[in-house]
């Protein structure tokens, strides 16, 4: 008897001194560079922000799997973006980064912020919430997630084209 619970202490021993995987950090190198993506995305430095990504990456803003952009289109996009607001920024004190490790082996960072930006067009200062997951396959950038609502943006750029035209039209 006394063996048969000697025996039991020592698997529950080895058993629980077994090294488990961790699934779940805030702290991780694909955090850290995936820090840096965001960095290098509120400067407009988008050499060092693609310099985290796959050359085959696919990325998905607001996008279904069916209409993934590639890196030059990103890029591309950014730029667009950039060139109507005067700044932008992800406040620090909203930022929230997890990385976790799939059933499958698959390593994502989760990145939840408030971005803020102004619009040349009226001054104003917009704040969208935004949610963005990013798949790493050797430290690498594979496949990219964001989500956020930019409608505001939307209807307030419309109203100001409008506002163009009417008074365009009235000046003839």
């Amino acid at each position: 008897m006394k063996k048969i619970l000697l025996l039991g202490v020592v698997i529950v021993l080895f058993t629980s001194c077994e090294k488990q995987e961790k699934r779940y950090t805030q702290q991780s190198p694909e955090i850290e560079t995936y820090k840096k993506v965001i960095e290098a995305y509120e400067k407009r430095n988008w050499d060092e922000m693609t310099s985290h990504y796959a050359d085959t990456a696919k990325i998905f803003n607001n996008a279904t799997e069916k209409n993934p952009q590639n890196l030059a289109q990103l890029v591309a996009q950014n730029k667009e973006d950039a060139s109507i607001f005067s700044s932008w920024d992800f406040t620090d004190e909203n930022a929230e980064y997890e990385m976790v490790v799939t059933d499958k082996g698959e390593t994502w960072v989760n990145f939840w912020g408030l971005w803020q930006g102004n619009l040349k067009a009226n001054n104003k200062l917009y704040e969208i919430p935004a949610h963005i997951t990013a798949r790493f396959v050797d430290g690498k950038i594979v496949r990219e997630y964001g989500y956020w609502d930019i409608s505001k943006i939307m209807m307030d750029l419309r109203d100001i084209e409008t506002a163009k035209i009417t008074e365009e039209n009235t000046e003839n």
